[in-house]
């Protein structure tokens, strides 16, 4: 009997000893999912609209994938304004806000 007290006792003391590192219920320490979380960039969509002459709309679009930022199969098909020998492209693109 004395044995099966003595294991009772492990037990409480290995409890009281991690008690310490344990956030309580009304604890406002950040758990390590929260923490985390806060860690990951967040992103959001931001939007790009060319407007000009199908010629300058169609320049632009291949410059922006020479310097690397979008490919032209990412922009929209060049859409008529209504003004005239003006169309529009639109690229829609998920960005990291600090």
């Amino acid at each position: 009997m004395t044995q099966e007290k003595q294991s009772g006792d492990d037990q409480d003391f290995a409890k009281g000893e991690f008690e310490g590192y344990l956030p309580s219920e009304d604890s406002n320490t950040p758990t390590p999912k929260q923490s985390f979380a806060k860690l990951l960039p967040t992103r959001e969509p931001i939007k790009h609209l060319l407007i000009g002459s199908p010629k300058a709309v169609t320049g632009t679009i291949h410059y922006l994938q020479v310097i690397g930022y979008a490919n032209v199969g990412d922009w929209s098909p060049l859409l008529p304004t209504g003004n005239g020998d003006e169309v529009m492209s639109i690229l829609i693109r998920q960005i990291v806000v600090s």
